[in-house]
């Protein structure tokens, strides 16, 4: 969900099609504007930001709005967040960006012992490398927050990150950019070391996966949706950050081709790059029960959740997908 003016009727339209949880991300809008808009107009479904960029804000403004969605969506919130580019924390948000990986896993500490001190009324005491917070007046304190604190869920590709997810998050976002292969030899593998860091189980730890998925009710939405996702992988094929997974399967020239033609702003023939077995690489793509099947293929027994991620938000095509999801799993 994106658009804050029209999520009041799309939460309570997905939670009545039976859907566990939303989410919403920092795109054209804030992410946690839309959830509280969400979480006003639904009773049950668990809410999200997948993701609200970390590194354009500082631990407090996080403990502040984790905290009040918390209370607002009666504990069913949780904070998800996602470091971004350098160049959009610096360019963008005009913020700080050094040692994305140790700043994720401060500021997620920091975050927390915030939210310590508002519960036990401990005198706050944070300081650390990026982040210092020593200052907390009962003026300023927050009331015990009676569902607890949140669960924090952190988005990664590089394997620092997903090790620092798994290390001081409660979940991992598996980002749409991903296949089969890297979510084995990338993803998974690094969680793992961040868990074993920790001294932490996978039991109880939620991955969270989010797919690019290629459906539709009929021909011209499908044919639509299909053109949306080789867009949608060119994209994030031309992002540097994102070259371990291309790597993955010898792919790894497609990021210099889709950096170039995004600089010289060749948006219209980025679709171009990615034939048939990228596209079924990356996409799942199918009718509902096709992708149903694909999905639970590549993701039964090593995640949690799965968010598909598809074209448009139509509730009519994500009840569908979901029935299908629902009885193929």
């Amino acid at each position: 969900m994106f658009d804050p003016a029209r999520v009041a009727g799309m939460a309570q339209q997905l939670e009545d099609a039976g859907f566990d949880g939303a989410y919403t991300f920092e795109g054209q809008s804030d992410p946690f504007i839309t959830v509280a808009a969400a979480a006003m107009n639904s009773e049950r479904m668990e809410l999200m930001t997948s993701i609200a960029v970390a590194f354009s804000r500082n631990p407090m403004n996080l403990a502040y709005l984790g905290n009040d969605l918390q209370n607002l969506s009666e504990g069913r919130f949780i904070l998800g967040l996602g470091a971004q580019v350098k160049a959009h924390i610096e360019r963008r948000f005009s913020m700080p960006w050094s040692k994305p990986a140790a700043r994720m896993r401060e500021m997620v500490l920091a975050v927390r012992t915030i939210w310590d001190c508002w519960q036990t009324g401990e005198k706050l005491k944070f300081e650390g490398e990026f982040y210092n917070h020593t200052l907390m007046s009962p003026v300023f304190s927050p009331q015990p927050n009676e569902y607890g604190p949140p669960p924090i869920f952190i988005a990664g590709v590089g394997p620092l990150m997903t090790e620092v997810a798994a290390e001081v998050g409660d979940g991992y976002f598996l980002h749409p950019f991903n296949t089969a292969k890297s979510m084995e030899e990338l993803s998974l593998a690094a969680i793992q070391r961040g868990l074993d860091k920790a001294g932490k189980e996978r039991d109880g730890y939620q991955v969270s996966a989010q797919v690019i998925t290629a459906t539709g009710l009929d021909d011209e939405s499908m044919q639509m949706a299909v053109a949306s996702a080789r867009n949608q992988i060119a994209f994030y094929a031309s992002t540097p950050a994102y070259l371990p997974v291309l790597e993955c399967h010898g792919w790894e020239h497609l990021q210099k081709q889709a950096n170039t033609m995004m600089r010289e702003g060749k948006w219209a023939e980025l679709n171009d790059l990615i034939d048939d077995d990228m596209l079924n690489t990356f996409a799942v793509v199918g009718t509902p029960a096709e992708v149903a099947v694909k999905i639970k293929d590549r993701f039964h027994g090593k995640v949690e959740r799965i968010s598909p991620v598809v074209y448009q938000p139509d509730v009519e095509l994500l009840a569908a997908l979901r029935g299908e999801i629902a009885a193929v799993c």
